[in-house]
Parts: structure tokens; sequence; C-alpha cells
């Protein structure tokens, strides 16, 4: 190890206590939980893995970083599905993990908020919440690992978005340590503060590229009195949007949730967890899976459901449905639907998009692409599902039936990328809804990003990290 690096290293383990301070250098020592990337498509080597345990640590790690030159990679729960907080191969980067930093600092009931450490794992804050008598709705597939610095740092979405918005809309203020490990505070908790450029709304969704989420204070909601769930089959992506526009008139602000996916997608779940029991899914093209969260009762929420049921059967929208009887059954119901990403795992490598286009144009978009990929890919498979609520698609591919998984990831995912990317740009939408750039789609962004707005993120990069020590390579290109 040249003495650069020694220096730092001692630098760090004074700061952090050496039982923090994670090498190669030890070799009981098992890095990889940090270095590999949840997908395991990129598998990298750091300098270390540094775990501090407060802001104040965060602050000094990256000062002395900054002062060695040594570039940093912020992680959460490494959950990412764009390889965007796992280090290099070059040995020479600083892992800075946040997850000792799991304390829930302050809970005001008066103000529906509550201040947290960006390590604490998502589940345990909507817990915390439901025991104080409070919803926090960010939910989704990995929240029982993510953590809520990377939450917000990837302005995460999930499946509530329909109704109480992404991370960003559920975040009032932040703690964030710059790249010359300076601290600002801003975890006012105001809803009304315009004294100037918004700070926070910039670090969010910044993917750890601007500087270090350490703490913030999200909003939370009233605990629902009921909360329903329904799974209809129907015959085309256009019913799917008309009910979609139904379910906005019958249950108002109580539509929390609006689910579709695809026959193919749910036969997968069906192959390959049969025990999950996918309802009504082998007779029709699309199931959609409603969530009615209801303030006053479970008899009125479920009033709604019917009526809206019966004006969708009527006008020919759905074909069959259920409504869950039970907690239990909507848990059923919600787990086949989040099940979808590990049953492709299981059928072989794929190549995944998480795509966003209005909802009006999604029909559409899905004709077109489809046919453009099984006409230059005879025989590919589309794993289609997501938040059609908020106009958010997995549009997934998967090898032909019977192929070489891997082989067609290696030979055709640039192709394939291509051409949804392309369709993405004609139908006006985006080649990352909720998942982040990373390094995955850094060089595919100048190509669908409006110019101006490049230059624009190009310049606030240089302003906050002029010499390029966070995360580099992510989201920008050099």
């Amino acid at each position: 190890m040249n003495a650069p690096h020694a220096e730092l290293l001692a630098q760090l383990r004074q700061t952090v206590g050496a039982a923090h301070v994670l090498t190669h250098d030890d070799p009981a020592t098992d890095l990889s939980a940090w270095e590999q990337d949840w997908r395991k498509r990129a598998h990298g080597r750091a300098l270390a893995v540094v775990r501090p345990g407060s802001t104040a640590e965060v602050a000094a790690v990256v000062s002395a970083c900054a002062a060695a030159g040594a570039s940093i990679v912020p992680q959460g729960g490494n959950t990412g599905l764009v390889v965007g907080s796992v280090p290099d191969a070059s040995g020479t980067q600083v892992v800075l993990s946040l997850m000792r930093m799991n304390t829930v600092r302050a809970m005001d009931a008066a103000n529906l908020t509550m201040t947290v450490e960006a390590g604490c794992i998502l589940q345990n804050l909507q817990d915390t919440a439901e025991k104080a008598g409070f919803l926090f709705p960010l939910s989704l597939a990995a929240e029982g690992s993510c953590s809520i610095g990377g939450n917000l740092a990837t302005n995460a979405g999930g499946t509530q978005v329909v109704r109480y918005g992404n991370a960003r809309d559920l975040c009032l203020g932040l703690e964030v340590v710059t790249a010359q490990g300076e601290v600002w505070q801003g975890l006012s908790g105001l809803r009304k503060d315009n004294t100037g450029y918004d700070l926070r709304d910039l670090f969010i969704g910044s993917e750890g590229t601007l500087g270090v989420i350490t703490a913030a204070t999200l909003k939370l909601y009233p605990l629902p009195a009921a909360q329903l769930t329904a799974w209809a089959a129907l015959p085309t992506l256009d019913a799917a949007v008309a009910l979609l526009g139904l379910a906005h008139q019958h249950l108002g602000a109580g539509l929390t949730g609006f689910e579709v996916m695809g026959q193919f997608a749910l036969s997968l779940v069906d192959k390959h967890m049969p025990q999950l029991r996918v309802p009504l899914w082998k007779d029709t093209p699309y199931c959609v899976l409603l969530e009615n969260s209801d303030s006053e009762s479970e008899d009125h929420a479920r009033a709604q459901f019917e009526r809206l049921l019966e004006t969708a059967f009527e006008q020919g929208l759905v074909t069959d449905a259920v409504v869950a009887e039970s907690l239990a059954q909507a848990h059923a119901l919600w787990h086949i639907r989040e099940s979808i990403p590990l049953a492709q795992a299981e059928e072989g490598l794929n190549i995944k998009h998480d795509i966003s286009i209005p909802v009006s144009r999604i029909p559409a978009f899905c004709a077109e692409t489809d046919a453009l990929l099984q006409r230059e890919i005879p025989g590919v498979r589309l794993v289609n599902f997501g938040h059609l609520g908020d106009g958010n698609l997995h549009y997934n591919v998967q090898a032909p039936e019977g192929g070489d998984a891997k082989k067609f990831l290696n030979e055709q995912e640039t192709r394939v990328n291509t051409l949804v990317f392309d369709a993405v740009a004609r139908y006006h939408g985006s080649i990352s809804a909720e998942h982040g750039v990373g390094s995955l789609k850094a060089d595919h962004l100048p190509h669908y990003k409006d110019p101006v707005a490049l230059g624009l993120m190009r310049a606030v990069k240089q302003a906050l990290d002029p010499h390029n020590l966070l995360n580099p390579g992510r989201v920008l290109t050099p």
C-alpha cells in the first residue's frame, strides 16, 4: 500500500474507530456485501469500507478523503438496481456506509413529522410510525433492507406514488455533508420556506454525487381507518387506463395503489412460486391490483370498491375480480406482485427497464414496442408490470424460451436498450422512473436528456463537487 493511502486509513481509523474501517489487509474480512451490487452486475474493490456512527464522523471522513484526493462512494442498504453504490475496480475508492446511523431522532405528532438518520431501514420507519399511530407511506419491495438515505438519494418510488408521491414528496428537510466536509443543517420540518433555492430538492435524487445525506425530516399521515385490496382481470391495457380513470373518480384520494401485471409476468410467478396461487391470470392478458385506503370505515371502503367494480364490469373494462376478505388475503395479493422480479430472476438473466410514459400513451407505447422487439428478436419474451397509476413500467426483456440467458444478455442488451429507450423518447417518457441513473444508464443519459438540462446538471456538479470526489461516474459521465 502506498504512503498516502496508509496515512488516510490511519486517519480514518482514528476518526471512526479501527473496528469500523474494513480493508482487504485482513484476510478474514469479506467485503463482498459492500463491493457487489444487488443484481451481481458489478463487483469492485474498495480501498476501505468506512462505517461512521454520527454526522460529525461523516464530515470528518469526507474531509480526510477530500484532502487525500480519494473518491467516496456513499452507500446505504446497497439494494439499488443501476450500479450506483459500489466501488470501481481500482482499489482506491472509499465506500462510506451509513448503516450505523440508524436512530429516529425525533417524532413531532403535531407537525406530522419524524426526523431520522440516513441508515434507518425503511420497514423499521414504517413500523415506528405505525406504533405512534401514523403512516409513513413509502413502500417498495426492498423495504426490509433498503435505507431511507438511499431512498432519498435515488428519489425512490414504490407502490403508493399514485397517492403520496415519490420519496422527494415525503421529505421536508435534510442534513447533508458536502464534498468539502461541511454540514448543511436543513432539518426544519417546514412546509413553507421561500427563502431562495430549494437545496433539499437538489440533493434528493442526486445519487450521492453532490453530497452525503445523513438525516431527514419526513412527512407522516394519519393511519387509514380501513385498507382494502382488489385484484381484477382486464382484456387490454386500454381497459386498464380507463379503469384507473374510474378509480380516481370513485375513490379520490383513497386510491393508494394501482399496479398492472402482464400475463407472462404472472406466469413466471405461477411457474416458480406455485404456492402463491396467482388468481385469474390464465385467461386474461392483464391483471390489475388496486388499493383503497379509507378514512371512514371498512364498510365505506368496500361499498366504494363495489360501486367501482360494478361500473367497470358494465363498461367491459373488467372481466373478473376478487376483493380481499382479510388483511392476510390482501398481503398475499401484494406478495404476488412483489414476487415478479424474483420469479423473473429464477427464469434467468434479463434486461431490465424502469421507464415512465404519460399514462394516456402507455397502451400505444407497449403495442408498438412489443411488436418492434418481437420483430427484431424473434421469440423474445416481455415481462411487463409496474405502477400504472403513476405511469411507471418495469418493461423487462427475457431471452427466448430455452435460450442461453447469459449469452442473450451479453449479445443483446445494448441493442434492446437502444430500441426501448428510443421508443420511450418518441413517447416523451423517461429512461429512468424510480431506479435512478447510476453507472448503468450514465452513458445513455446524454442521448435522451435535454442538452440544456444536462449542461445545468454539469454546472451544479462542478460547483458543489469540483474535484469529482463524490460517486464519480454515476449520473454524469466525465
